[in-house]
Order: structure tokens, then C-alpha cells, then sequence
């Protein structure tokens, strides 16, 4: 079955161009330009870390390719807009690190600047926590946490003073606003404001547990636990990380391991379990296992989430190429002219799912390697 992933990862590559990236589904159905995105970041994070793991240059020589298209000499980066301040295209950033290391091209480090600069002065809401986006005002999203802050912990480990207070409270008020005590989940997102149609008015929080959302918020924990060298702020996110595992592990379908579209409502009409936040929750447990930050149980319980997501959605097509199928393409809240996006239940399970999408391949991929860790201690 192993293998067949590695054919997998091979025919993505062989597919896509800088230009073209065959696993950005969204670009290619609304027609984009190429331009910097998220999306894309992801995978590019999934290829370097393969490169690592398995040895392979051809990984990390076409992610060097790949970002050297989208990168100019002078620091500044296709298709990026600085006047829309978006936490989304924050995360392409992080590869700059390691191709900045392995390569020298100063346009890396001028990227990097550029970007530190840009997200240091986005708008926050009065928690201290960064808007999702200019056109989410006051909104915290879980999926922001993953999208700025490992980068901005790289920055403040490699450039900066290594001050990542900030970037600790950030993740402390999350826990404070979205975390559902009675279930052990994080709500999608929170309105500080408490005045957007989506939000509780008391509460301010969105209506429901989101799978992909809080797949983001427990990657960007490990990530960042992995990259901290402070102690006692390393120990603040420990204590938020192992929570959170807990709390999604008792979700898990007992038969495959994978998880609900909606975490809570397994086996509810319409529900299905999804690839990309399964995928994610896969790699934070195998991660955070091997780290020594959550029990080694974890480990075997995030390798038969991998393993379940295989068996149920690697697939073979009739001209023998693979599908990974059950990708949910995307979901959000508002913006207000977009009232369809108002976090029920039905709004969630009516989005496109989709074939070979990267927000799903990628955690896959490293999901894949954390295996291919355990396999060869």
C-alpha cells in the first residue's frame, strides 16, 4: 500500500508547474493567474519535509523550482498583495527558511522580511489575536493560527529576539474563547466583536466543530512546539496540544480512525469523513507522540488514521493512475454578502468535495512521512 503513495507523490509532481499546480483545485476551477497562496504553501511544506525524510532531492529540488518561480531578486513575490492584509498568504513563508538556508539567494531572506513586516502589522481584534483576514474584522479563525504564526515563530527563532510571547498568547486566547469544555472541541471561529450573523451573541462563537479547522489549529500547535526553544512557552503550548488531542481522539471512527466532516455528529444524514483534517489530525499524533509531548499511544492511533484513510479513499483510477478522494475543497464563515457560509451544520456538508485537492494532500504526505519515521527506528 506504501508504495503506491510514493507513485502517488511522483505523478502529482509530473503533473504540475509552477505556473499550473495540478493539486490547487480552487485556482484551477475560478481560472486564477498563478499567485502566492496558502494552498500551495502547503504542499511545498509536505515535499521539503519529504526531501528530509526519504533522501530524495528530486522533492526538494522542485520546491526550489517551484518558489523560485513566484519569488523575484528584489524580495517581492508574485502574485502577493500587501495591501490586503490575509493571514492565508502568510504561509507560503515558511519554506523561505529552509531554501534560504540550503540555497543563500538573499531574495529569500528579503521575501521573508517583506512578509514578518507585512504580518507584524496586520489589524487584531482587542484580544491581541490577529483578524483572518481585512474582510473578517475582529474575527479569530483556528485556521489562522496555522497560516501566521509558525512562521512568525521561525522568524523570532532564526532572525529575531526569540520573544514568542505573543505568538503564545495568541494560541492562550483561543483556548480561552473557542474551546467547548462539555465536548473537548474548538469551534471554527469566534466574532469578538459578538456582531456577525454566524456568531453566538454572547459567546461570540461560531455554531459548530469544523474537522479541517481544528486540523489546522493542532498541526500549527506541533509545528510550533517543534520549532520553540523557550521552555516554559514551549511548556504553555504543550499543555493546550495534549488537551486538544484528547478531546478530538474521543471523536474518532472506530473502524477506520478517520473523523466527521462535523467531529460531533458522526453518522449523522449527509456527514462523511473527510481526508484533509483527518490527515492533519493523523500527523499532529504521530508528531506529538514521537516528540514526546502526548502519550506513545497516540502514535499507533494516528497511524491507523493514515492507514484508514488508504484503505478508504486511495484510489486507483481505470487508467491506473491514484485519486485521494474526500477532500473537503473548502468552508468558512461569511463574509456578510455571503450569508450561505453561516456555520450550521448544512452549510458544512454542502461544500464540493474533491479529488487530489493539496489542502488534503499534503497532511497526507506528512502524515506519510511520520510513518515512514516510525518505520525505520
Amino acid at each position: 500500500m506504501y508504495a503506491q503513495i510514493d507513485r502517488y507523490i511522483d505523478g502529482l509532481l509530473d503533473k504540475s508547474t509552477p505556473e499550473a499546480p495540478y493539486w490547487n483545485i480552487e485556482s484551477i476551477r475560478q481560472g486564477k493567474p498563478p499567485h502566492w497562496n496558502y494552498i500551495d504553501g502547503c504542499m511545498i511544506i509536505a515535499l521539503l519535509e519529504a526531501s528530509e525524510i526519504t533522501g530524495e532531492k528530486k522533492y526538494a529540488d522542485f520546491a526550489e523550482k517551484f518558489i523560485d518561480y513566484y519569488v523575484n531578486d528584489d524580495g517581492t513575490i508574485r502574485g502577493y498583495d500587501p495591501k490586503k492584509p490575509n493571514l492565508d498568504d502568510i504561509n507560503e513563508g515558511r519554506v523561505l527558511f529552509d531554501l534560504y538556508r540550503t540555497t543563500g539567494k538573499e531574495k529569500y531572506k528579503k521575501a521573508i522580511d517583506m512578509l514578518h513586516k507585512q504580518v507584524e502589522a496586520h489589524p487584531r481584534t482587542e484580544t491581541g489575536n490577529f483578524w483572518h483576514k481585512e474582510i473578517y474584522p475582529n474575527q479569530i479563525w483556528l485556521d489562522g493560527l496555522y497560516m501566521a504564526q509558525v512562521f512568525r515563530t521561525r522568524y523570532q527563532k532564526e532572525f529575531g529576539g526569540k520573544d514568542y510571547s505573543d505568538i503564545v498568547n495568541q494560541f492562550k486566547n483561543v483556548r480561552k474563547l473557542m474551546f467547548d469544555e462539555g465536548k473537548k472541541l474548538y469551534y471554527h471561529g469566534c466574532d469578538v466583536s459578538k456582531t456577525v450573523f454566524w456568531a453566538d451573541k454572547v459567546t461570540g462563537r461560531s455554531k459548530n466543530f469544523w474537522l479541517r479547522a481544528i486540523g489546522w489549529f493542532t498541526i500549527s500547535l506541533i509545528d510550533n512546539i517543534d520549532y520553540i526553544d523557550n521552555e516554559s512557552d514551549r511548556k504553555e503550548l504543550c499543555k493546550i496540544f495534549a488537551e486538544a488531542m484528547e478531546g478530538i481522539a474521543q471523536y474518532a471512527d472506530p473502524e477506520t480512525g478517520m473523523y466527521w466532516q462535523v467531529v460531533d455528529c458522526g453518522g449523522r444524514e449527509g456527514n462523511y469523513l473527510e481526508t484533509s483534517g483527518s490527515s492533519m489530525i493523523a500527523y499532529a499524533m504521530m508528531k506529538g507522540a514521537r516528540l514526546g509531548v502526548i502519550d506513545k499511544k497516540y502514535a499507533e492511533m494516528g497511524k491507523k488514521t493514515f492507514d484508514g484513510i488508504c484503505k478508504k479513499y486511495l484510489k486507483i483510477t481505470e487508467d491506473g493512475d491514484l485519486n485521494l478522494e474526500g477532500i473537503c475543497l473548502v468552508a468558512g464563515l461569511g463574509p456578510e454578502k455571503d450569508r450561505r457560509r453561516d456555520g450550521t451544520y448544512e452549510y458544512y456538508i454542502s461544500e464540493p468535495i474533491v479529488n487530489n485537492d493539496a489542502k488534503g494532500v499534503a497532511p497526507f504526505v506528512l502524515s506519510y512521512m511520520e510513518v515512514k519515521r516510525m518505520e525505520t527506528k
